[in-house]
């Protein structure tokens, strides 16, 4: 097998710049979608992710990560095979719970229209599944064109069939739906053909000596730790939008139009740079887990540096671009808003601008202590983090009567509090090996006081 692998920053420029033309064409796809399903074909369609994110997350959010510390490694032989194996099953078993689930839902919800379209998007879980795993190998391997060329290609298959099928059964509006989520299927259907036929052409060749496969049980030392980190953000926010609307109806008449322009329109607009920064992220995997599993973590803490001062000067310029910018965002973005909900929104993402910083700190150092062999340090953060956003929102709204505005303070303090402990774990991880490779330095010194080796 020839070698792919790419620089650092050569590695994070390529999967940061496939992350935003997924980005973009994502929201461009919106644009004629909403022209031709209008706003009741859309509550459908947004009515049916909530089921499918929360099986997402568990088949296959912690994927690549996880898979690309144990192959990045070294210690990691077969571990793709072991993974898909293992996630393709559970990517399976979610695929006939999402469709099996159908039905209640449909009923739960008061919208027969949901049960077909679950039914048309349950398989894309299993497909997400599989292509994670392909993803999490070739970023281990350090390659990263595999996860920017598969990203792209989603989208672009997506918007496609998507806006072509939408148009064709525009005069049945449940059709319309249910085909359109039938896109997502065929998307992810493609991109995950495309990223198997990739690795059948790039597999490692087995060594001639015998080589261990590797574990079940080390796939899901770092998977399940990164699934946990994962499912804390949607069930806080789902938490959070019961919390926040609940007080807010006793301060004013539009509390889910308030809470829509927070949650829809500027943390949308957060999200951005950080999903630009990503790239950085999964590049950092790579280059610390070798240094991290061989005993050197001064190497490997100096790496981890390196990548959240890098994305730390990203980000920071970005931040800054969303405070005096904050305007121009809202009008290019949401221009459909009133004067006063664009008035808020303008607010709210020049309150929050700092969370783009810390928010792609946060992502940056989970991913560095998953390739420092801690991965369950993200996960405590994530979880203790999402807790205290939510208690913050129900105070600063329920005690001292705030607005809105009290979302967005609790997701700043939340996610600097997020960068504070995951830099602390980071500083402490190997000192104890630290301390021990001196002690034994000095000793070696004071045996040897010349530093010369070997004996007169």
């Amino acid at each position: 097998m020839r070698n792919d692998r790419q620089s650092y920053i050569k590695g994070a420029v390529i999967i940061s710049l496939g992350g935003f033309i997924s980005k973009i064409l994502g929201a461009v796809y919106r644009i004629p979608l909403t022209n031709i399903l209008g706003g009741s074909g859309m509550g459908i369609y947004q009515m049916v992710y909530p089921l499918y994110c929360i099986l997402l997350t568990v088949s296959a959010s912690g994927i690549p990560t996880g898979i690309a510390r144990l192959v990045s490694s070294g210690k990691g032989y077969g571990v793709e095979k072991r993974a898909f194996l293992l996630y393709g099953a559970i990517g399976v078993a979610g695929t006939f719970l999402m469709y099996f689930a159908a039905a209640p839902l449909a009923a739960l919800q008061g919208e027969p229209a949901v049960e077909l379209c679950c039914k048309m998007l349950s398989p894309a879980v299993f497909f997400v599944s599989a292509l994670s795993v392909v993803r999490g190998y070739f970023q281990g391997r350090g390659n990263m064109y595999p996860t920017a060329v598969t990203e792209v290609c989603e989208q672009l298959v997506k918007v496609i069939s998507g806006v072509a099928l939408a148009y064709i059964f525009r005069q049945n509006l449940e059709k319309a739906v249910a085909y359109t989520l039938f896109a997502v299927t065929f998307s992810e259907a493609v991109s995950s053909a495309g990223a198997v036929l990739f690795y059948l052409r790039h597999k490692p060749v087995r060594p001639l000596y015998r080589v261990p496969y590797a574990s079940a049980a080390s796939v899901f030392k770092y998977t399940v730790p990164l699934t946990l980190t994962a499912i804390a953000l949607p069930l806080s926010q789902l938490a959070e939008s019961v919390v926040a609307v609940r007080f807010l109806k006793s301060l004013s008449a539009d509390a889910t139009a308030l809470y829509g322009i927070y949650s829809g329109c500027a943390v949308t607009i957060i999200n951005l740079p950080v999903s630009v920064t990503y790239g950085l992220a999964a590049s950092s995997v790579p280059q610390i887990s070798p240094l991290a599993e061989s005993g050197n973590f001064a190497a490997a803490k100096s790496k981890a540096y390196k990548a959240l001062l890098i994305t730390f000067l990203v980000s920071l310029p970005a931040a800054l671009g969303l405070f005096l910018f904050a305007p121009l965002a809202a009008r290019l973005i949401f221009g459909s808003l009133k004067e006063g909900e664009r008035a808020l929104l303008i607010k709210l993402v020049r309150i929050m601008a700092v969370s783009s910083v810390t928010e792609s700190l946060v992502q940056t150092s989970s991913a560095c202590l998953t390739s420092l062999g801690k991965p369950v340090y993200g996960t405590l953060t994530q979880w203790i983090t999402s807790v205290l956003r939510v208690a913050l929102t129900a105070g600063l709204m329920g005690i001292f009567k705030f607005g809105i505005e009290s979302a967005a303070w609790a997701a700043n303090i939340a996610f600097f509090v997020a960068t504070f402990m995951n830099l602390w774990y980071i500083i402490g991880t190997g000192v104890k090996n630290e301390n021990n490779a001196d002690r034994i330095g000095n000793i070696g010194r004071r045996l040897n006081p010349s530093g010369e080796g070997g004996s007169r």
